[in-house]
Order: structure tokens, then sequence, then C-alpha cells
């Protein structure tokens, strides 16, 4: 199989992606304060076994243990010196469970820090630090790169940049729309397709946020003014989280799910996975449904009225 993704997206009706990865590796033991890409080395059992899980369960792409592998998200760990290292491993594991029969995705997710003036951050500093995780990802054998769970367009811009500075490879971006039915900064979906789209970015959509019930209107607003030569991408959560015991579960089904992947391929979705609380049993479900079962009429809803966005907050972490 070609690990062309672009001529992969443009001969096929839609490609699979996988499911959480922090879901995965709770419920393999990792607890709430640790560092999941330190796993790429200390625990590399665990991360091929996720890895092939998803795989088993039909995902055409899979995403590496990276999505907090920037030097500042690791510096939380005191792992800001092993970017480069946790990088690579996690993306060298993914290559080898792929082989040459599935696209990996060199997952990067938001720094944890807010720019000027309302943090330190600054965005030559955000640039190096996702080039120095582009590079290594790069190294370690992903197709693509996916920038995700992004709900600054300054952060989305910095890392797009830090990208196209070390590689020609493909960028994805998702961005969470939980607030509203905006980012945590404020954006709407209509607008960030089009800048996106404006930057160079063929791959756009949402991840995360609040279950298939938000990624449907996310989508549709995209949808309405994507551009030319733009591939949409969703990967919901599990529907809402709860606590059951001590424990966080989520209340999408597999089911659940597979229902959610139909109406995606309706809407013309291109890349179609998962994200918090999912499982490889989610996975399957996607899969098979999308094979076996008819993809429903798509009916353009009537567009949404304008929404007052909340006051921003901090993003959290994949999975």
């Amino acid at each position: 199989m070609t690990r062309d993704l672009f001529t992969l997206l443009a001969s096929s009706r839609f490609l699979v992606g996988d499911g959480a990865m922090g879901t995965m590796l709770q419920n393999a033991g990792l607890t709430g304060g640790g560092a999941p890409e330190l796993w790429n080395v200390k625990r590399p059992d665990v991360i091929r076994n996720i890895y092939q899980g998803y795989i088993d369960a039909g995902s055409q792409i899979i995403e590496t243990n990276t999505f907090g592998g920037t030097r500042f998200r690791l510096q939380l760990h005191h792992l800001g010196e092993r970017a480069a290292e946790l990088n690579r491993t996690g993306a060298a594991l993914a290559r080898e469970v792929a082989g040459d029969d599935v696209l990996v995705a060199g997952s990067m997710g938001p720094t944890g820090e807010l720019f000027e003036p309302m943090g330190s951050l600054t965005y030559d500093a955000a640039v190096a630090a996702f080039a120095e995780q582009a590079a290594a990802l790069a190294a370690g054998g992903v197709d693509f790169f996916i920038i995700e769970t992004m709900s600054d367009l300054d952060e989305v811009k910095a890392a797009v940049a830090g990208c196209q500075q070390v590689s020609d490879l493909p960028v994805a971006v998702t961005l969470t729309f939980d607030t509203h039915y905006h980012t945590m900064m404020g954006v709407a979906p209509a607008d960030a397709i089009q800048k996106l789209a404006a930057w160079g970015v063929r791959i756009i959509g949402a991840n995360c946020g609040n279950g298939p019930d938000e990624i449907r209107r996310v989508i549709g607003e995209m949808r309405r003014v994507r551009p030319e030569g733009v591939y949409l991408m969703a990967q919901s959560n599990a529907g809402l989280p709860h606590f059951h015991g001590d424990d966080i579960v989520y209340d999408g089904t597999p089911e659940v799910m597979a229902t959610y992947a139909l109406d995606m391929a309706a809407m013309g979705v291109d890349i179609i996975g998962a994200c918090c609380g999912s499982t490889p049993a989610h996975i399957q479900a996607i899969r098979t449904a999308l094979e076996t079962q008819p993809i429903p009429l798509y009916t353009e809803p009537p567009a949404p009225a304008p929404e007052k966005p909340l006051p921003p907050r901090r993003s959290r972490r994949r999975g």
C-alpha cells in the first residue's frame, strides 16, 4: 500500500483513524501525574500493544504516543531535554508496528503555555519547540503530522511553521470546539478552516470536545465554507465523561460511535476516528459500520445563529 497520504485520500471514500491513547495508557496503569511519552522508552511493550490493538480493530492511521511531546510540555515532568529522544522513539515504535500497510501520524498537542501578553510564550520559541518535535517524529518514520486539540490559532500557526521548517511531510490540524461551539480561545469553526487553508494546511477538522453531537455541528459549519482542495478530519470523544466510583468513564458506546462515523461519512469527512474514552472496540465498530452499512443521506441544516464564546481557559491533553 502506498504511504502517500494525499494519494490515499484522493482514491478512498474515507480513511479510518484510531482512538484514544491516554485512555488506553490509563487502563494499562499510567497514573494521572505520569508522562505518557516516557512509556515510549520505559514500557515500549505497552505502546506497541496499543498501536497493534488499533490496527487489529481496523485503523488505517495510527497516531504516535507523543501528544505532549513538546519541550515545554515535557518540562512539566522534568523531561524537556529528552524531547527529541521520546518523540523519535514513539514514532519508531509506531512505524515498526504499522509496517507499510498503515499510515503513522505524528501527534503534536498544545505546549500548555499561553502566548504573550497573556503568558510568557513567544512565537519564535513555540516554532522552535514544534520544529524540534517534528524533526524527531520525521526521523522516527511518521507519514504526516497531526497538530491536534488546539484552541489558539497563534499556536497552530507556530506548530505549522515548525513542521514546515524541518520537513515537507503533510500537516493535518484539528481544533477543539468545546466552548459554545468555539475553541477556548474564541475561534469559530468557519474561521478556523479558512485561516488554516490560507496557511497551506489541506487536512482540517475537529477532535476531542463534548462528544459526537458537538462534532456534527462543528463539521457542518466547516463543510459550508470548506475551500477547494481541503480534506475534513473528525475525531470525537466517545461521548461525555462521568465518574463511576473513582474512575472516569465515557458514555459513548461502540454503537454510538458507529452512528457518529456514518454521519461523518455522510457529511463528506475524509478521515474518521475517535478521541478521549475510545478504545479498539469503538474503532472496530466504526470500521464495521462504514464497511457494511449504507451511508445516510445528509441534509444541510440551517446555519446556526452566532454565539458569544466564553472566556478562554487552558487546554487539556488528548486521550
